[in-house]
């Protein structure tokens, strides 16, 4: 039993630096919690819609008000380059707006009951109501966008919302839970609690819980899943991801390099579900291709995620960081040649480009969370798209061709929710529906799409409507 006073200490991972704590969260004081969003929920489902656009509208202020301390804040606990944490702090500021919006365009349907003979008399209309008591999930590599998804729509839709911010950087959600709270929210409406792995698992266990969203490896997800389906609580899930780029003979290489790069290398210091993480190049144009990367990766930057001409900072930890040297250390074993000097020191690593990779490794077929990657070669473009889809993931695909009927043919063809064509796999909208096939989940998250899973739809029959 944890004492009732014991913290979770936040550091820079950089550096080690001590940032600040937060205090965990007991069993008793999640069970209050849980209680507590009842009423909470209560009053989220009384305001009118033009209340709760207010309310998003006035939070989406209050974060852009502070935007650059939180990307500051965000950058120091996180690691990402402040220069990313910038642009996530406003993607949240957006979110938020987005959501305010769609919080007036929660539509029911009228249903013509005179399509079956003998009800053609009555009318049939659905409304959506608020589903209850959201928890979410916060993942680590993007915690502030991807709570303004998941805490922004449980309160545009009337719900309450329980966050589980990541453990290792809490800081700038609590920061926002602050905003919140000044900005006029409902009591208990929204709340924050902390800790490991225990707290998301005993929120998928509890009563009091309508739905549990979590953004994580697929691992966590099948666990929530498990626990959740003694309550039958609604689960949406967005999963890990082993997205593949594939270079076509025509394809432009320099941007297709640049893709890679800023895809994968680069972005979230590799630490996205949905990175580049596997690149697939046509045979004729393999060795240009691999010349391009090579002369662009060697232009990156690693260092003080603080300093504004860093390009790649610190991962998560230093454990993270082990995880993909090991990573790296399994596909040369199975055959793959590294073609940078990369290095690891404590939670940094220098990106990594290899070729000939094969493709059956455990370690190609697995998501590797950090700047690396991995090169193979096709002949024919229906072997890459069946060797993309063959991953047990299937989050996104990038196709870089300039035949576009190709473009289409190979999308039709990838087992994947996504596929951008002539771009990068680390592409995200918030009003796009986002999510994939297979281990990935199934759930596909967006500020249209989660508002409307975060409701539920009742059917309303008014008998002899028409005379």
């Amino acid at each position: 039993m944890l004492a009732a006073d014991a913290v979770i200490a936040v550091h820079n991972p950089g550096t080690g630096e001590r940032l600040g704590e937060v205090p965990v969260t007991t069993s008793e004081q999640l069970q209050r919690a849980i209680d507590n969003a009842q009423q909470g929920q209560r009053a989220m489902r009384a305001l009118p819609a033009h209340e709760r656009a207010r309310l998003l509208h006035a939070i989406a202020e209050g974060i852009a008000a502070e935007q650059e301390q939180l990307a500051y804040l965000l950058a120091q606990e996180n690691g990402k380059p402040i220069t990313q944490t910038r642009g996530e702090v406003a993607a949240a500021i957006r979110i938020f707006h987005g959501l305010a919006a769609e919080a007036t365009r929660v539509f029911g349907r009228q249903i013509p009951l005179d399509a079956v003979p003998g009800l053609e008399k009555h009318l049939a209309v659905t409304i959506r109501e608020p589903l209850g008591v959201v928890a979410a999930l916060v993942p680590f590599n993007y915690p502030v966008e991807l709570y303004a998804h998941k805490a922004g729509a449980a309160l545009a839709a009337g719900n309450a919302v329980i966050v589980h911010p990541p453990q290792k950087c809490p800081l700038a959600l609590h920061r926002i839970a602050e905003i919140i709270e000044s900005r006029g929210a409902p009591r208990h409406a929204h709340q924050l609690v902390n800790g490991g792995p225990e707290i998301s698992q005993a929120l998928a266990d509890a009563d009091g819980i309508a739905a549990i969203s979590l953004t994580g490896s697929t691992r966590a997800g099948k666990e929530i899943a498990r626990r959740a389906s003694a309550t039958l609580k609604k689960v949406l899930l967005e999963l890990g991801g082993n997205d593949a780029l594939i270079v076509c003979a025509d394809a432009d290489l320099e941007r297709a390099a640049e893709a890679v790069v800023l895809g994968r290398l680069a972005r979230g210091n590799g630490q996205i579900c949905c990175a580049v993480k596997r690149v697939y190049v046509q045979d004729p144009v393999h060795d240009e291709f691999v010349e391009a990367l090579l002369a662009q990766a060697n232009q990156l930057t690693v260092g003080d995620q603080l300093d504004e001409r860093t390009d790649v900072g610190p991962l998560i930890t230093e454990q993270a960081a082990a995880q993909v040297e090991e990573a790296v250390r399994q596909l040369r074993s199975d055959g793959a040649k590294e073609r940078t000097n990369g290095n690891r020191r404590n939670a940094f690593v220098d990106p990594v480009v290899l070729t000939d990779a094969p493709t059956h490794s455990k370690a190609f077929s697995e998501e590797i969370f950090g700047p690396v990657a991995p090169i193979a070669r096709f002949t024919d473009t229906t072997d890459a798209t069946r060797m993309a889809s063959e991953s047990p993931y299937g989050l996104q695909a990038a196709v870089w061709t300039r035949d576009i009927s190709r473009a289409f043919t190979m999308a039709r063809q990838l087992d994947v929710g996504g596929v951008i064509v002539n771009g990068s796999t680390a592409l995200r909208a918030e009003n796009l529906p986002f999510g994939g096939t297979k281990d990935t989940g199934g759930y596909r998250e967006g500020i249209h799409d989660t508002v409307a899973d975060l409701t539920s739809e009742k059917t309303i029959i008014v008998m002899d409507a028409f005379a």
